[in-house]
């Protein structure tokens, strides 16, 4: 996040929360290579072949962000908060959509011989991912927020704390144990043929 304009985009936010739609064409000029790098950084992390790209990413997550109502905008920061949530929707949505086509979703049946000459490995799915995002948001939602914002968002430390309004340092704590809890859930759910 810039540090050029933090105050033009809170500003921008505002007058658009007070129903200033030329506020918002301001807004969208300011904030869209920001949240490119954002969705890059994203999905730089997907399997190959992800059918979704930057540009797609961020289009749709503005369209929800756009339709959002009687939001108050407080900061940039709360904005870029919430952008990283609804980037982590999107390709959880996404996602799911690909599993259930995978498992049928119209296919042709193909008898359990021919089906075992398939084979695909594939590393721990991000709707199990987000399964245990939940999960541990339950726990402790602010675990979950750091990794919805490090891991979905792509924010870097700081620019989470800044969101949090917590320290870098309580941050990277978070984040490590966040990492450590998902990955046992992962493994468990790995081993329970979840």
């Amino acid at each position: 996040m810039g540090a050029d304009t933090p105050l033009d985009i809170t500003g921008l936010l505002q007058r658009w929360s007070n129903g200033e739609q030329a506020a918002l064409a301001e807004l969208t000029s300011l904030v869209y290579e920001e949240l490119r790098r954002l969705a890059r950084g994203r999905l730089a992390r997907e399997r190959p072949g992800q059918t979704l790209n930057t540009t797609g990413l961020v289009h749709e997550a503005w369209l929800r962000l756009v339709t959002v109502k009687d939001l108050h905008w407080q900061h940039r920061s709360q904005f870029f908060g919430l952008c990283a949530q609804l980037m982590r929707h999107i390709l959880v949505d996404h996602a799911r959509r690909r599993l259930r086509a995978c498992r049928g979703g119209g296919a042709e049946r193909v008898p359990l011989q021919e089906g075992l000459l398939v084979s695909e490995e594939r590393s721990p799915s991000l709707v199990a991912l987000d399964d245990a995002l939940n999960a541990l948001s339950a726990l402790d939602p602010r675990k979950g927020r750091v990794v919805e914002l490090r891991f979905f968002g792509g924010l870097t430390t700081e620019e989470a704390a800044e969101i949090l309004q917590i320290s870098p340092e309580n941050v990277k704590r978070d984040w490590r144990v966040a990492r450590l809890w998902l990955t046992r859930e992962l493994n468990r759910s790995a081993t329970d043929g979840g």
